[in-house]
């Protein structure tokens, strides 16, 4: 923090102190990461494009990967990928570009241009960090865990020895284990990676958060609510504020599961940054909780026609069973359903789905795969699961 206080103070005397507006942007874009707070987004935004109107782009390498950097973060995926583009023209040998060409790639959708930016960093740094981890979620989207597993241990392993090693770096491998842990349904695997990122990075928030889901799947209700908690205090985050309300719920806690719910909208609607990093998050919490569905449904087709990930695809075939729209629901989950990936929730939207179209052999199927993958994927919605199963 003194070396970003510093590098303030610099700029504050120099506004076209091009070193420094750089550095800022980068250490704006860490504190992002370590933290969620989305003010550091407006910032990193902001000391990158200072930088590239003292220097142009073709001359200012730093800041355009800055500025494709915080495009991507602020969920301007296609601005990322066009500056993204430029980098790796200008710096073919170089994998910054690649990163985050790969990574808006892939949520723009576009899974094999994708894959292949990531081919690219792996050719150039084999066994790296930002290799291993980039194909690891690739792995995760197609169905292996198995794979995902083995490169995040790689990568963990590499961030351990790193020149200076990044305990957030470290600490977020440990996170990613734990996820793939949780997908699978084992949850004493997933609780102890989560624990070891705590351990590397105390009051890690996404560790929080998944831990409090860990310990809701083995039956700690309270112990669930506690991390949760712990979570929300550090950064109220409409996913885990929606989580903790729907905790509280279970717990008969009706008025501050109520509270948690308002907290959720107000989040997402605080400003237009956070409508565009909240929106799909929103979009999904109405359709869970059966709150506003024809503007659910709408928000998530608006940003469908952008971002076509799998997971938007999800969304819309979601908030559209919740409205009504049986076709548009069918039409959805088989693009959400394209890459084989293994998700519990995936399989319960369209399990879902098919019941509600009478298709009950499908809806028997779906909800059969999600449970055995992961039987506790959500407090609440996984009853729903089993009791649509009973019927």
């Amino acid at each position: 923090m003194m070396a970003m206080r510093f590098l303030e103070d610099r700029v504050k005397g120099d506004p076209d102190d091009l070193i420094a507006l750089n550095k800022l942007a980068s250490y704006y874009l860490q504190l992002h990461r370590e933290t969620a707070d989305v003010s550091y987004l407006a910032l990193a935004l902001r000391s990158a494009r200072s930088s590239l109107r003292v220097l142009p782009a073709d001359q200012n390498l730093g800041g355009l990967l800055a500025l494709a950097q915080a495009e991507y973060q602020t969920h301007d995926f296609i601005s990322a990928r066009d500056r993204a583009k430029e980098l790796t023209e200008y710096q073919p040998r170089n994998t910054y570009g690649y990163q985050v060409l790969g990574d808006a790639l892939l949520e723009l959708g576009d899974y094999e241009q994708a894959t292949r930016a990531y081919s690219k960093i792996e050719e150039l740094d084999s066994g790296s960090v930002a290799a291993e981890t980039r194909l690891a979620h690739v792995a995760m989207l197609r169905g292996d865990a198995a794979t995902a597993q083995r490169r995040y241990s790689i990568a963990l392993a590499q961030a351990r020895v790193a020149l200076i090693p990044s305990a957030e770096t470290i600490a977020w491998c440990h996170w990613q284990l734990g996820e793939t842990a949780f997908t699978t349904g084992d949850y004493a695997t997933a609780e102890r990676h989560y624990r070891n990122a705590l351990t590397t990075f105390p009051d890690y928030f996404r560790a929080l958060a998944s831990l409090g889901r860990a310990r809701a799947a083995q039956g700690d209700l309270a112990g669930a609510i506690e991390q949760y908690e712990n979570a929300v205090r550090i950064i109220p985050d409409p996913l885990f504020v929606a989580a903790l309300g729907d905790l509280y719920q279970l717990a008969a806690r009706v008025k501050e599961a109520a509270a948690q719910y308002a907290l959720v909208e107000k989040i997402g609607r605080l400003n237009e940054l956070n409508g565009a990093l909240y929106n799909r998050q929103l979009s999904l919490f109405y359709a869970d909780h059966d709150l506003k569905l024809e503007e659910a449904y709408a928000s998530a087709v608006r940003e469908y026609a952008v971002r076509r990930d799998i997971y938007g695809a999800d969304a819309v075939a979601w908030t559209a069973l919740k409205a009504g729209k049986i076709a548009e629901a069918q039409s959805a989950i088989k693009e959400a359903l394209r890459l084989g990936t293994k998700d519990a929730r995936l399989f319960y939207h369209a399990g879902m789905i098919a019941g509600t179209a009478g298709d009950k052999s499908r809806a028997r199927d779906y909800l059969n795969r999600a449970l055995a993958l992961n039987p506790q994927f959500d407090p609440l919605q996984a009853p729903i699961a089993r009791k649509a199963l009973e019927q």
